[in-house]
């Protein structure tokens, strides 16, 4: 099991990249456990190929107890003070979504980059805005082994911060989730690609603002992994009279500067 130090280091290159991947995050056993519970929601038998007939299986939530100890462990806890700050996050109960992935040929029907949206605007599309409304943290949970033809999670190192300054003239608003995808993805497109793989048990800490995508499953076995936001005690704070930013909203600020930068030209 992972410990609970944290570095200085860490907490830089997720201010640089928008992501940190936290190694055993939680038990492998309790992995399997979850997995077998999920398996069964799935109605497919993980011994028989045959029975797995579409790319992907959507669980939106599990509220079993392994699930929230899963989300609960003393490394993850270190990890959310350490980017979100003490007392400004939600201990999760339970588990989603979960985007199950099976190895087949057809096309999943959601492969393509975004920032992930994270809140419902007044006719329920879904937005974002500047001060990450709703959304402190995307969380990678790998609940099996995730290589390179698992349909890994594809991650834009450092789009976050573009991404950040593309917000800013949205201001408290947001913007709407599809109509900003447009804007985002083009404008990200030079960021190296990284590929999301580990072992059951580690976690991705996601900076809500980076940009990723899905891929096709090109391998033997199928991937769980579950997507769920870290929810915050209240919106970032960009403006903290004591200067006590998180990494989190240091990292928005950057890129709000660039934002500010640009328009001076």
């Amino acid at each position: 099991m992972s410990d609970t130090t944290w570095s200085d280091e860490r907490t830089e290159a997720f201010v640089r990249d928008g992501f940190v991947r936290v190694p055993e995050a939680f038990d492998r056993d309790l992995a399997a456990t979850c997995r077998d519970l999920l398996w069964a929601r799935t109605g497919a038998d993980p011994g028989d190929p045959s029975t797995w007939t579409r790319p992907v299986v959507r669980i939106e939530g599990m509220s079993d107890e392994p699930f929230t100890a899963s989300a609960n462990t003393p490394a993850l806890h270190t990890a959310f003070d350490s980017l979100v700050g003490p007392g400004r996050w939600r201990p999760r109960r339970g588990m989603g979504t979960f985007p199950i992935r099976f190895p087949h040929p057809g096309d999943p029907g959601d492969a393509g980059w975004h920032v992930e949206g994270s809140y419902a605007g007044p006719a329920g599309e879904m937005r974002l805005n500047l001060r990450s409304h709703g959304r402190a943290l995307l969380m990678l949970f790998l609940y099996s082994d995730v290589g390179p033809d698992d349909a890994p999670t594809r991650i834009r190192v450092g789009s976050h911060r573009d991404v950040a300054a593309l917000l800013a003239p949205y201001g408290e608003a947001g913007a709407g989730f599809f109509a900003f995808a447009g804007e985002a993805v083009p404008a990200t497109d030079g960021h190296p690609v990284v590929d999301a793989t580990g072992s059951a048990g580690d976690v991705y800490l996601v900076h809500p603002f980076v940009v990723h995508s899905v891929q096709p499953h090109r391998g033997t076995r199928p991937r769980f992994m579950a997507q769920p936001p870290l929810e915050p005690v209240a919106d970032l704070d960009l403006d903290r009279p004591d200067g006590a930013h998180s990494p989190v909203e240091r990292a928005v600020r950057l890129g709000f500067d660039r934002h500010l930068d640009a328009r001076r030209r």
